[in-house]
């Protein structure tokens, strides 16, 4: 009864606080018709300074403390990320109507982190006056970065066998057309490979996935670069001065205005998510609870084993059940072409998110309440 009650109060105010009720908002005007429209590139600098606060905040944070202490929820992160990849890929693919590649793709972006739903969390538990680790914002990485390199290799590997049993099954539908070549008779049939090299390339088909070229992608893409960069400057520097008097005084602001962008994008999106599956919109529902309860669950070890926080386990529950929507698409759409964007991207945006800001939060932030006493 008492989870049930902290859950209530706590959706209650998450409702009227200013991250969910702009969200809202922005949702509401946009199904209204309303022509507002917030620059892009002022989009980008808010992300920037909010994903810069965060990482100042670890950096700052990980320079005063024991980093034996963050070895364990950093495990436990890089474990979930690539968890949540194969969940999608062995239940969300095996729906009716999906296609699997379209299933990983989806299953790398709600498995990679959402800054501004992380950042939401973090002003929540400032607002409720509950403890936890500064450096926890800075496990984004640790679980961001391994979902999206294990979705694109998963995906390729898949598509690279696809493409070989197509390629086996024409090769032998055409088997009995060819004509039989004469011996020694080879140099021009491209059928034989010219050298041991060329054949293993043959056999492999020299679709072999580079994992680094993914990771540099994704420490280049400008969330993690962001928040990278303010983890160096926090640890490194001495960057307190403007932390307090700049980053720190205009994050709550900024915050609410990135939420009505993204409360608009969401109603955009919802049209997208019409044209695939209705799997998706199942998918994005329990997808982000589910991602949370296993993550909570290991946060709960990582307490009783470490001393971790009731908070930094709140904030490793709500980064698995959020889903990335700065770093992650682009990412996706590079590293997974022939995946279908309205499929990941609607599932993500469209609902995947309000369902990780309006549930999730206040949900693992009662049971963390309720068991911590």
């Amino acid at each position: 009864m008492d989870f049930l009650s902290n859950f209530l109060m706590d959706f209650v105010k998450q409702l009227q606080s200013p991250t969910l009720s702009f969200l809202i908002g922005g949702m509401v005007i946009a199904a209204c018709g309303s022509q507002l429209q917030i620059p892009e590139s002022i989009c980008k600098i808010i992300v920037f300074m909010l994903l810069t606060k965060i990482g100042l905040t670890g950096g700052m944070a990980i320079r005063n403390s024991n980093l034996t202490e963050m070895v364990l929820p950093a495990l436990f992160s890089v474990a979930i990320g690539i968890l949540i990849v194969f969940i999608a890929r062995y239940t969300l693919a095996r729906m009716p109507k999906v296609k699997t590649v379209d299933a990983i793709a989806t299953g790398g972006l709600f498995g990679a982190v959402s800054g501004s739903t992380m950042a939401a969390a973090l002003t929540l538990l400032e607002e409720q006056k509950i403890p936890y680790e500064a450096w926890a914002g800075a496990l984004y990485p640790f679980m961001d970065i391994p979902a999206l390199v294990t979705a694109i290799v998963v995906a390729n590997i898949y598509l690279n066998k696809k493409k070989r049993k197509e390629a086996a099954f024409a090769s032998a539908q055409g088997a009995y057309s060819k004509q039989p070549v004469a011996a020694g008779d080879y140099s021009s049939s491209s059928d034989y490979p010219s050298s041991r090299r060329e054949y293993a390339q043959q056999e492999s088909g020299d679709h072999r996935v580079k994992i680094w070229p993914i990771v540099e992608e994704s420490l280049q893409g400008p969330a993690l670069s962001a928040m990278l960069l303010g983890v160096a400057l926090g640890l490194f520097a001495r960057p307190e001065s403007v932390y307090e008097g700049f980053y720190d005084p205009l994050f709550r602001g900024l915050l609410s205005i990135l939420m009505l962008v993204m409360g608009m994008e969401a109603w955009s999106r919802i049209s997208e998510l019409r044209k695939v599956a209705q799997w998706y919109v199942v998918y994005s529902i329990v997808a982000p609870l589910a991602h949370g309860f296993i993550a909570f669950g290991l946060g709960m070890i990582a307490h009783y084993a470490t001393g971790f926080s009731m908070g930094g386990v709140v904030v490793l529950a709500v980064i698995a059940a959020s889903s990335s929507d700065i770093s992650g698409p682009p990412t996706l759409r590079a590293g997974i072409p022939s995946a279908n964007p309205s499929a990941y991207i609607g599932a993500s945006t469209a609902i995947g998110t309000p369902v990780a800001i309006g549930i999730a939060i206040p949900l693992f932030l009662g049971l963390a309440q309720t068991i911590g006493g």
